[in-house]
């Protein structure tokens, strides 16, 4: 896998250090990113990504990101996959946000936090393969639906995963409803329709899930968020019965059916093949389509 690093204004080597040993990022993990899909040698979705990045940014009390600083490192990544004889065709970019050095607590430092800017070429994931974790997502946590660098809960539930043979786990909340996965949003096709976990269920506010959405709806598709408590945990066992159908979203799988879920090879349902189809085509045509509050 090659890697281009862009940090605080200029590019370095992969593994040229970059931070203060007393870096908040590195010691509580006090930081905000950002990963996204470079399509055809463009950035998908940038401008929701700088948007979102910003707003984690001031749930966690953090300055906003420098947008046009922030965009400065973007090209600058991008240019540099450009260059050579042997140009790297990036299928990635990830976008951190940290606060900067602070003392040895969770009380953050006045310092000024960095920007890093990470692009590569790894490939995009060709299917998903699911268990559900034991383990359930707090709602009401101080940083629910924030991407945030404290991701600790995130790597057990994935190793967890690993540990039985699949690449993501499905995560209920403290209710027991359906949430998301630790690094997707998950759709579900039952009755005629395609729903989501709402935001109040914990999940995040993906990307792709608000592009499946609107895109979606606007073709035609009958889909919408899930009302709070309408879609519980038990609705995967309709799934592995095949009664239901499920996919999961994320920026690097675009809308992706699931494969299989706790061992169980799953069908592909017609509506959320054609979402898939439909996130595909409107992808191609908006690569960087504006975020709502913006139109």
């Amino acid at each position: 896998m090659n890697v281009i690093v862009w940090g605080d204004g200029r590019i370095v080597d992969a593994d040229a250090p970059l931070l203060s040993a007393t870096d908040h990022g590195v010691t509580v993990g006090d930081g905000v990113f950002e990963t996204l899909a470079v399509k055809e040698g463009t950035p998908f979705a940038l401008t929701r990504h700088i948007a979102r990045l910003g707003y984690s940014a001031q749930r966690l009390g953090m300055d906003l990101p420098d947008e046009e600083f922030l965009r400065t490192g973007v090209n600058a990544v991008l240019a540099r996959a450009r260059a050579g004889r042997r140009p790297t065709i990036l299928t990635r970019l990830r976008l951190t946000m940290v606060s900067g050095p602070g003392p040895m607590s969770s009380i953050r430092g006045p310092g000024p936090g960095s920007l890093i800017v990470v692009g590569s070429d790894a490939p995009a994931p060709g299917r998903c393969s699911a268990v559900r974790a034991p383990w359930v997502r707090n709602e009401r946590s101080a940083i629910a639906g924030i991407k945030s660098t404290s991701y600790a809960e995130n790597v057990v539930m994935a190793q967890f995963a690993a540990s039985k043979g699949a690449d993501e786990a499905i995560v209920a909340n403290t209710h027991g409803h359906l949430c998301e996965g630790t690094a997707t949003n998950i759709f579900i096709e039952m009755d005629g329709e395609v729903l989501t976990p709402p935001l109040a269920s914990g999940c995040l506010a993906g990307i792709t899930r608000g592009l499946a959405l609107e895109w979606g709806a606007r073709s035609g598709i009958p889909i919408r968020a899930a009302d709070v408590g309408e879609l519980t945990m038990g609705v995967l066992d309709e799934v592995r019965a095949g009664r239901a159908f499920a996919s999961v979203a994320s920026s690097t799988r675009g809308v992706q059916p699931l494969h299989s879920l706790d061992g169980v090879a799953l069908d592909r349902g017609p509506l959320l093949a054609k979402l898939a189809r439909v996130y595909d085509d409107f992808a191609q045509a908006y690569p960087d389509p504006v975020p709502p509050r913006q139109k």
